[in-house]
């Protein structure tokens, strides 16, 4: 691994060094992402042993390959799967060993004066230096509000921490995709706070209380860990913001006119009929009997009167009975039409 690391040296003074010595912001080339393949979801992964100290909280999972010896848990937790010396554990380390060495030649990298991080603001890209780097105080990623952008940070030797020391986020920045290519071993100081994934070839050695955004993996050494927290970063998918101005429509309203039109009513008048009872007053027929006292023969004049006893009187009675009935007749028909 020595040699990579001389041509990649070469390859830099071919193509011009540019040296960082102050806190400026430096803007870099853009990098490609590091394909961690198998070794994704491992938060701890380890070539020796495993050894742990205190309250370690690990969010992931752990894996050790060739090793067999993990130590420490608990009082150490792990929210993943443990793998040891086994075909998943062996997939991750060769998945490891492949993205170190992509990171290892990721090209055109800005180098970094004297190795020394404190007080520096990133641009995505790839920076280096031909021996150690070191941190002591804050560095600052900024991503310019690009949510993909990748950082690539290659140490041809170690990468320590001092005590306190941070890795910020700035502008978008995913602790997914920044990466360390350490050339030996990693050490993290006290209450370090981190980001990003280490790719030690050799070793990694965390102190009291420091945390990690992001993985351990160690490819031939040991993993040492101490009350920590290293905790699997999660990529938010990659956001495109546009802003688009749409027309404004004016929508003019105009005020609304109520017409009251009168409405005349025709009522016609209602006829009623009245029904009157009608009441029929029947006069009372009445019928007038005249009687008639016919005498017995003609009435005595005297001695020797010329008046005999012959047919004269049933003729007059006759004659008498018609004209009554006529009369009685004549009566009944003006009684009826005055009625």
């Amino acid at each position: 691994m020595t040699g990579s690391h001389a041509l990649r040296t070469m390859g830099l003074g071919a193509l011009g060094t540019v040296l960082i010595t102050s806190a400026f912001t430096l803007p870099a080339s853009g990098a490609t992402t590091i394909d961690l393949g198998s070794a994704s979801s491992f938060a701890v992964l380890a070539g020796s042993t495993i050894t742990n100290t205190g309250p370690t909280t690990i969010t992931g999972d752990v894996g050790l390959s060739p090793g067999t010896a993990i130590t420490g848990f608990p009082p150490g937790t792990v929210s993943g799967t443990t793998q040891v010396a086994n075909a998943q554990s062996l997939a991750a380390q060769t998945s490891a060993t492949a993205a170190y060495l992509a990171a290892a030649s990721a090209t055109p990298a800005t180098s970094i004066a004297g190795g020394v991080l404190g007080g520096l603001t990133l641009n995505p890209g790839v920076y280096s230096y031909a021996s150690a780097l070191s941190l002591t105080g804050t560095l600052t990623l900024n991503a310019g509000g690009n949510s993909a952008a990748v950082f690539i940070l290659q140490s041809a030797s170690t990468l320590t921490t001092a005590s306190g020391s941070v890795v910020t986020l700035e502008g978008g920045a995913q602790a997914c995709n920044v990466f360390w290519q350490v050339g030996s071993s990693a050490t993290l100081g006290t209450t370090t706070s981190f980001a990003g994934t280490i790719l030690a070839l050799t070793s990694a050695t965390l102190n009291s209380g420091a945390q990690v955004n992001g993985r351990v993996l160690a490819q031939t050494g040991a993993v040492t860990l101490d009350g920590n927290t290293i905790t699997v970063p999660t990529c938010a998918a990659t956001t495109v913001t546009t802003t688009t101005t749409s027309p404004t429509t004016t929508t003019t309203t105009s005020p609304t006119t109520t017409t009251t039109v009168p409405v005349t009513t025709t009522t016609s008048p209602t006829t009623t009929t009245t029904t009157v009872p009608v009441t029929t007053t029947t006069s009372p027929t009445t019928t007038t009997t005249v009687r008639t006292i016919i005498p017995n023969g003609a009435p005595k004049t005297g001695q020797g009167g010329t008046a005999g006893s012959g047919s004269a009187p049933p003729l007059l009675l006759g004659v008498g009975a018609l004209l009554l009935a006529a009369f009685a007749g004549a009566t009944a028909i003006r009684a009826r039409r005055r009625s």
